[in-house]
């Protein structure tokens, strides 16, 4: 388990633009393809992210990879 600052920070970004489209954690995890559990730990900043995971996140929420490290 990580304990980063940058983790959180990613995590928390991830949680507030699917906040702001309403969706649930199992939503997100679908359009990005990813499993529900690993998006709730990328939320949570216990899980040191893989890029493609980053790309398939940011695409599910219709951003730029960029804009999930705006933080």
């Amino acid at each position: 388990m990580h304990d980063d600052p940058q983790l959180r920070a990613f995590g928390e970004r991830v949680r507030y633009l699917r906040d702001q489209r309403g969706w649930s954690q199992e939503e997100l995890a679908f359009r990005a393809e990813l499993h529900r559990t690993y998006v709730s730990s990328v939320e949570r900043g216990t899980r040191n992210i893989a890029l493609i995971n980053i790309c398939r996140l940011a695409d599910a929420l219709g951003v730029n990879p960029a804009t999930l490290m705006d933080f």
